[in-house]
């Protein structure tokens, strides 16, 4: 089962993410941060090879599986946290699953079949991400009739398709950042709980992101920490489960120590 008030590690092992590109192409750089994520609280390591900020173009599926391949395989002979693939490709996702990971972080949302079907195949978790459109024109002045009820509806067919091709264990992402304006974002944080009636665990995903930019004018992504941690605390106050970071550490400890004081 995915572990409620869990968190994903990020490690983008890739040339050009917006935060941390060209960071963990080394493959023992790479072993070594996930084995960091680890020790600081991280109960999955997320591993992606293909950046997917806005505007970004898609690598091939071989340079991908380049990336993250050899990555996953040592990792897994390494550190004992899950391993998630952030990928979009259902090959990739395949390979991914054989080499060690056990989840599949779709950013499309298991749009393609196949992903289903590779899912159900090898018994893997899945992560179903909304995103309007794809990641090189999702930020081209994205529009909602109706913001929660549009996600809320692409949620209940992907979890249909899903649990009837037998894939059991299933977690959501209202994917902030990815075709949504920054207004859009906060509203998806302050009503994470109208997710709640699909009765599946909730990730969010704000690390660093340039919402977080545009309203606290910090242009370098690694200076968002502090706003990226209230976010994950009124994500978390609003019914989030899982949180997807950069700093593990650091969200880890916002985490605990809100968990501490609502539950006295």
């Amino acid at each position: 089962m995915f572990n409620k008030k869990s968190i994903f590690g990020i490690l983008n092992i890739t040339p050009d993410s917006f935060s941390d590109g060209g960071s963990f192409l080394d493959i023992e750089k790479a072993v070594q941060k996930a084995a960091q994520m680890q020790e600081e609280g991280a109960d999955v390591i997320d591993i992606g090879g293909e950046s997917t900020r806005p505007f970004s173009s898609p690598v091939s599926q071989e340079d991908e599986e380049k990336r993250i391949l050899p990555a996953i395989e040592k990792i897994k002979s390494q550190v004992k946290a899950e391993i998630s693939v952030d990928t979009r490709n259902w090959k990739t996702a395949e390979k991914a699953l054989k080499s060690g990971a056990s989840i599949i972080n779709d950013v499309t949302g298991f749009r393609d079949e196949k992903m289903i079907e590779i899912a159900a195949k090898y018994n893997a978790k899945a992560v179903i991400m909304h995103m309007k459109g794809e990641p090189k024109t999702m930020q081209d002045n994205p529009s909602y009739g109706d913001l929660l009820g549009e996600i809320c509806s692409f949620f209940e067919d992907r979890i249909k398709k899903l649990e009837k091709a037998g894939v059991k264990e299933i977690a959501i992402d209202p994917g902030i950042g990815f075709g949504k304006t920054y207004e859009h974002n906060l509203i998806l944080i302050k009503n994470i709980s109208f997710f709640k009636k699909l009765g599946k665990p909730i990730m969010i995903g704000v690390s660093r992101k340039s919402f977080i930019g545009f309203y606290c004018a910090e242009k370098n992504p690694k200076e968002r920490l502090g706003a990226t941690i209230a976010a994950n605390v009124l994500g978390f106050l609003n019914g989030a489960d899982i949180f997807r970071v950069h700093d593990v550490k650091a969200c880890r400890q916002a985490l605990e120590i809100t968990g501490k004081i609502i539950s006295v």
